[in-house]
């Protein structure tokens, strides 16, 4: 049998083959396992294919195995609440906790009928008992979304969520999300409690561990390993689509370059590109346009003073789209982007 290809080219997947992000999965685990946590919501935001989802499911699988955690993973377009209820209730190690508790759910369609028991029909009211219950078992609950968006559902669960925080329930929430959709949720008056949750931003992956897994993983040397992960610039979709097609082609990578700068271009460049206005547009074609990055020529392009450029500057910073790090200077984080947006760009040609 062939051996298997370690990497994958579909969004969310765990591979097999994958570098974590140690440091920021640690803090969020040993925070929540603590006896008196200091936190109890986290939100992982990054660029599309930064590796959001596998940092949530790498850290809720791991939170999974301690025996008086409960992990619950909800679909952000159902009702969340009426979701995270049934999920809650079906849980093998809750199951049998909130039915000793006589907890009647069947107005919701959950569990089965109670004798002498009302049917609870607030649905906030029916989650903070089925909480209150696992408390006493001292058991903790971990909820876990997916690509969040500033829609009802979502502003609903929260400000529920808020409310079984201050209750004191043992309830945990790791959100992931664009930097766009993250904010907006941040920005409604009623959830204001989420300014003060901490956001992880994912930075592109660590190069010397990129290059580490290729020089394995197709048993070649120092110097061809770090042009490969010098293509990636450490995106981690990148890396995986990379090392996909280099499987693929018996571990030659050079053939597949085309290829793999095409794959970024269909299935990641294009929904990016579409998302960003036409001002984000025009300011991200004269960054791809200058030699070298320079702020002060970019505005020179673009004919706009200090204070005009900064606000969007930073904006495409926080999406992940650029890196400021260097004083005066942006550099695109994507490999190849700055040719992708030189190829699409339908405005006007600053040469």
């Amino acid at each position: 049998m062939n051996k298997p290809n370690p990497y994958t080219l579909m969004f969310g997947k765990e591979p097999i083959q994958m570098i974590s992000r140690v440091t920021d999965s640690e803090d969020i685990y040993r925070n929540f396992l603590s006896d008196i946590s200091p936190q109890q919501v986290y939100m992982i935001t990054g660029v599309r294919g930064s590796g959001k989802t596998v940092q949530m499911t790498e850290i809720s699988k791991k939170i999974k195995q301690e025996e008086n955690w409960i992990v619950v993973e909800l679909n952000p377009v159902k009702d969340l609440l009426l979701d995270f209820a049934a999920k809650l209730y079906n849980e093998k190690k809750a199951t049998d906790i909130i039915h000793k508790a006589k907890i009647n759910l069947t107005f919701w369609g959950i569990g089965v009928e109670i004798e002498k028991t009302e049917k609870i029909t607030d649905i906030e009211v029916a989650i903070s008992r089925m909480l209150e219950s696992l408390k006493k078992h001292n058991k903790r609950v971990l909820i876990t979304i997916d690509e969040v968006t500033n829609s009802h559902t979502m502003k609903e669960f929260a400000s529920a969520f808020q409310i079984f925080v201050r209750q004191d329930l043992p309830l945990y929430l790791i959100m992931t999300g664009l930097y766009e959709n993250i904010d907006a949720l941040q920005n409604e008056e009623s959830l204001t409690f989420l300014h003060r949750a901490p956001k992880i931003f994912l930075k592109p992956l660590n190069l010397g561990s990129i290059v580490n897994q290729y020089k394995k993983t197709f048993n070649i040397d120092e110097t061809e390993a770090r042009k490969m992960a010098k293509l990636t610039r450490g995106y981690s979709f990148a890396f995986q689509v990379l090392g996909y097609f280099t499987f693929e082609n018996n571990g030659n990578y050079k053939d597949i370059i085309d290829k793999y700068r095409e794959y970024l271009d269909e299935y990641v460049y294009n929904k990016i590109w579409s998302e960003l206005s036409e001002k984000d547009k025009r300011i991200m074609y004269a960054i791809a346009s200058s030699k070298d990055g320079k702020i002060i020529d970019i505005r020179e392009k673009l004919n706009l003073k200090s204070n005009e450029l900064s606000p969007y500057r930073e904006r495409l910073i926080k999406r992940g789209l650029l890196n400021g790090d260097e004083r005066g200077i942006v550099r695109f984080t994507l490999p190849c982007f700055e040719d992708y947006i030189l190829n699409n760009y339908l405005g006007d040609d600053y040469d």
